[in-house]
């Protein structure tokens, strides 16, 4: 007996066609491009905002508090972009599954480039009060919804006109975009710490943010030069219109959750290394020009080795590739706070270097593919994007709780509870890999009951 094709969990995708073996190199080439430069922006802008947290928003925005005070104030501003995150992750991956995944690239782009170069025109507390710390918190949620909707556009458009046996490669470029995001912005921090104190917190930091005006110039010229997904542009209008993305993702959670549970330690490691790990070293006396050449040096090799970890997860497999990631950020977590608090500037580099060259990228070289994989064309934005921005609810407060489970142990190297934080994640994100099947040499275009499958 036939199914009912309403009855299906996902919505059925059209025959198969040459979209299904990729893109001509020259289109795959400039998508890969586009999205590595779409995602040095955008996360240039939103990581730049973190590691000004730690470092200056404290009080220039939140004077009227204690030193101490001001800095769990302004990595609870950090929090609030990722709360938003999840939000536009699911409007704007709703968009991308009606509209086509290009045009939601361009104005996830308009929106963090405009809200970033805004905040390097904020006025401080010192000059309109409370007034500055709200339209602080107003850009930042700005930025969090244009976040949520790009890392997964950029990636599921990558993975898109990729060839099935090139796709963890071509996604990880995409990914490298997220260090060398990191990389400028503390390049940026770190060219302005070296002016004086009072000039610094007066008109030096205003600067790395101003530069997002331009870097939104280029960005958009880039990205309009781009073809949309050839699978999208196969889906019938009909099919597309056919009922709400988010629903269909829900009626069979499991690649759901699934996604989320491996997005949490990578993106975890990001902001725990990335902004908690700066703000506690500086705090223990490490000068904060080594610890940020430190993380300057770390996101060099990050970059370097994320393409290196997508090939590899074309050669053996996303499942290997990442679970080696995760493990050894479990049994690494306490001896690189450790290194990190150490106050040996040579530890300090290595533990940095060793956190996002060998232990973060493992994951997130093959978490692209990997949750491109977990969805069919038709509601994939929307899959990709709810996965990996539920996800980053834990890693936005991640800051917040690293500080206060501190607080609570004793603060200075009482960093225990800290390292059980990353312990969990990793085990939860272990066993939903290996719930999971692996999908490389996958195609991406379905018809029902591979999609079907791909689900369960």
């Amino acid at each position: 007996m036939t199914a009912d094709p309403k009855d299906a969990p996902f919505p059925t995708s059209p025959p198969l066609t040459a979209a299904a073996t990729g893109s001509a190199p020259a289109e795959v080439r400039r998508v890969a491009i586009s999205g590595y430069l779409g995602n040095t922006i955008e996360f240039y802008d939103f990581i730049l905002y973190g590691s000004a947290a730690a470092i200056v928003f404290g009080p220039l925005f939140f004077s009227n508090l204690s030193p101490a005070l001001g800095t769990i104030a302004s990595f609870a501003t950090l929090a609030t972009g990722y709360v938003v995150r999840p939000l536009g992750g699911l409007v704007l991956g709703h968009l991308g599954d009606r509209w086509g995944r290009k045009q939601v690239l361009l104005l996830t782009m308009v929106i963090m480039g405009l809200a970033s170069g805004l905040i390097g025109l904020l006025p401080t507390y010192h000059q309109i009060g409370v007034a500055a710390p709200l339209l602080l918190v107003m850009l930042r949620l700005l930025q969090g919804f244009a976040v949520g909707g790009e890392w997964g556009g950029a990636v599921l458009l990558a993975a898109e006109h990729a060839p099935p046996g090139r796709r963890g490669f071509i996604t990880a470029i995409g990914q490298a975009g997220l260090p060398s995001g990191g990389l400028l912005s503390t390049v940026a921090l770190a060219g302005i710490s070296l002016l004086p104190g009072d000039q610094m917190l007066s008109w030096g930091w205003r600067i790395p943010f101003l530069f997002s005006f331009v870097l939104l110039a280029v960005g958009l010229y880039l990205r309009v030069r781009i073809a949309e997904s050839p699978l999208f542009d196969e889906l019938d209008a009909a099919l597309r219109r056919k009922e709400t993305p988010l629903m269909t993702v829900l009626r069979r959670p499991g690649p759901l959750l699934r996604g989320i549970a491996v997005t949490t330690p990578p993106v975890v490691c990001s902001t725990l290394i990335g902004s908690f790990a700066v703000s506690y070293a500086v705090s223990l006396g490490v000068p904060r020009s080594t610890v940020l050449n430190a993380l300057s040096v770390a996101w060099v090799g990050a970059i370097v080795m994320t393409p290196v970890y997508g090939l590899l997860s074309d050669r053996f497999g996303r499942r290997p590739v990442y679970a080696g990631g995760a493990i050894a950020f479990a049994v690494l977590a306490y001896p690189l706070f450790w290194a990190i608090g150490s106050g040996s500037t040579v530890l300090v580099f290595l533990a940095f270097f060793t956190a996002f060259t060998f232990v973060s990228v493992a994951m997130s070289a093959a978490l692209g593919a990997m949750l491109a994989e977990m969805f069919p064309t038709a509601v994939r934005y929307t899959g990709i994007s709810a996965a990996y921005q539920l996800a980053t609810i834990l890693a936005g407060f991640t800051p917040l709780v690293a500080g206060a489970l501190l607080a609570l142990a004793g603060g200075g190297h009482h960093i225990g509870w800290v390292a059980l934080l990353v312990l969990v994640v990793s085990l939860i994100a272990l066993a939903a890999v290996r719930s999971g099947r692996e999908s490389v040499g996958s195609s991406l275009h379905e018809a029902h009951e591979p999609a079907a499958e791909a689900v369960r």
